[in-house]
């Protein structure tokens, strides 16, 4: 009698056994595509963005120089669609936003070493959402007092 040969499932001819490597590719791609489905439909949306720009002030009253050590950046927290936000975070050059000191209410500083006049930030929120050329609205801004020390 003659023995044949033992079929086992592992065998069976045209069976592929894992995974191969164009079936790797497939995945993916459509891996990579289902992700920038995703982030465009979350553009679409209202988001926050923590953005830090630059400041510049002007007016500044006669008898004031102002120091080095004063902020020239600010933190701000802007909220609007995903896509005003991601071009404001893109785009390269900011150009800075103005605190005139003939609009701002500043006060002395009393008992601080550093400093001799300080700026409440949040009073400057309508004032700078003018400023920015986007759809995005200023929510707030770090640090909440700005903080000036004048020579």
């Amino acid at each position: 009698m003659e023995k044949s040969k033992d079929i086992q499932p592992g065998n069976l001819p045209g069976k592929r056994r894992g995974i191969s490597r164009s079936d790797l590719i497939v995945l993916a791609f459509f891996l990579c595509l289902s992700f920038i489905f995703w982030y465009l439909n979350s553009l679409g949306k209202d988001l926050s963005a923590d953005i830090k720009y630059p400041i510049s002030y002007t007016n500044i009253p006669g008898e004031w120089k102002l120091g080095d050590d004063n902020p020239h950046k600010v933190n701000l927290l802007i909220n609007g669609p995903g896509y005003s936000i991601l071009q404001t975070k893109l785009s390269g050059k900011r150009s800075p936003l103005v605190i005139d000191f003939s609009r701002v209410n500043y006060k002395r500083a009393q008992n601080h070493i550093s400093a001799d006049y300080y700026v409440v930030t949040s009073n400057l929120v309508p004032n700078l959402n003018s400023q920015l050329k986007s759809v995005c609205k200023v929510t707030s801004i770090k640090p909440d007092t700005i903080f000036l020390s004048v020579e």
